[in-house]
Order: C-alpha cells, then sequence, then structure tokens
C-alpha cells in the first residue's frame, strides 16, 4: 500500500484528504505544518506528498526546497488556492512534480497522484511495462514476450519519453529539445521521421499507439493497464 504524507494546516481540510486517499487505497499520514511534514519523513518511509502551499512553521515552497536540497525525488503534489502563473513557476523551480488548485476535484487528485507514482517507479526502476511490453532503460531494449528489439539510442529515447507520459501531447519542438538536445543542427522533420520509424517497428503490437494530434505534435496512448499500478 503506498503511503501518502498529507501537509495541510487546516484540519477539516487534511481529514477529507486522507479521508479520499483512505477510500482510494492509499495510507494517509497527516501533518499540520511543514516542520512536522519533515518530522514524518525523517520517521517514516513515504511514498508521496500532498503539500499545502500556505502552512505556519514552513510553507510549501520552503518545505519542497529542503526536501530537495536533501538530494531526495519523492514525488511532489502541490496544492494552493492561489493559481497565480507566478506561484506555479515558483513551485517548479523549487521541485515540485505537479500542481493542483482549491476547491481540489477529488477524481482529479487522484488521477494526478497516480500518476505521479507511477513515474516514480518509473524513476527508480528505470522501466517501463505496459501489459506484457517491457523498455528497459539501461538496456535500450523493447521486450513482448520472447520477442526483443534493441532500437537506436534516439528512437528508444522518444518512445520511452511519450510511453512515460501517456496521452501527454509534446509538440515537435519539445521532443526536438528534450531527445536531440536544443544545439542539436537537426529540425522538427527528425522528429518526424523517428516518429515514422517507431510506428513501422510497432504496427502491429496492440500494447500502445503513437498518435499524432494535428497542429501540435504526437502522444502516446496506452491500449492495456499495467498490471502492477
Amino acid at each position: 500500500m503506498f503511503k501518502i504524507l498529507v501537509a495541510e494546516d487546516d484540519a477539516s481540510t487534511n481529514r477529507l484528504f486522507c479521508a479520499i486517499l483512505r477510500r482510494a487505497g492509499y495510507d494517509p499520514v497527516p501533518a499540520f505544518d511543514g516542520e512536522e511534514a519533515l518530522e514524518k519523513l525523517d520517521e517514516q518511509q513515504v511514498d508521496l506528498l500532498l503539500c499545502d502551499v500556505m502552512m505556519p512553521k514552513l510553507d510549501g515552497f520552503a518545505l519542497t526546497q529542503t526536501i530537495r536540497d536533501g538530494g531526495s525525488l519523492l514525488p511532489i503534489l502541490m496544492v494552493t488556492a492561489r493559481a497565480l502563473p507566478e506561484d506555479k513557476r515558483k513551485g517548479f523551480l523549487v521541485g515540485t512534480d505537479d500542481y493542483i488548485t482549491k476547491p481540489v476535484d477529488k477524481e482529479e487528485m487522484l488521477l494526478r497522484i497516480k500518476a505521479l507514482l507511477r513515474r516514480a517507479r518509473i524513476v527508480d526502476e528505470r522501466k517501463i511495462t505496459v501489459g506484457d511490453v517491457v523498455l528497459d532503460y539501461d538496456a535500450r531494449t523493447v521486450r513482448r514476450g520472447h520477442e526483443v528489439q534493441t532500437l537506436p539510442p534516439k528512437e528508444f529515447n522518444l518512445l520511452y519519453k511519450l510511453l512515460a507520459y501517456p496521452d501527454h501531447t509534446f509538440t515537435r519542438l519539445q521532443l526536438l529539445d528534450e531527445i536531440w538536445g536544443m544545439d542539436s543542427e537537426s529540425d522538427e522533420k527528425t522528429v518526424n521521421v523517428h516518429i515514422n520509424r517507431l510506428r513501422n517497428r510497432f504496427f502491429d503490437w496492440p500494447e500502445f499507439e503513437i498518435q499524432t494530434v494535428r497542429g501540435l505534435g504526437y502522444r502516446a496512448v496506452r491500449k492495456v493497464e499495467d498490471h502492477a499500478e
């Protein structure tokens, strides 16, 4: 069972978040200020932090900064009543992984938590599993049953990126900058060529599909669930 630290100074909101998480099958651990949250992190293993921005003693920004300064990659979902762009920028700069605004939609919160936990597992294991398909980052292989394909580095990195964020649309420029580097002399047509190569390789694999989002870029869609999620 995943353990989630709920750092929220408002007692009723904290109880509500914990109740939602408990009903969803998680093990919530309440904390009512930033300093208490740090104490709980020292005392026990936590899989994710649900963190309010405005808290006494140590606010959400300072708490996140302290956690990241200590070298922790703990997934952090920040909750704020303010949806101002500068607040979001500050949150991402100090190291939060995602943002959600109050009043919090229960289903959205649970979906974001599930996505963050899945990505954290991908980082730890350096593998992505989609049904019977396993992408091994260290070996640069894509395995399906007894079939194993070793991909060229750029093709593998491109597929790994897309499947790490299923249903998320990346622009060609975003993919070009991340996979080839901002200083690369390649252009967006290079992305198109590699996408087509991936489609040709895996055209008959039912587990996932790379879709074109007209006028924007590409996204990967998982056709089956990872049973370990």
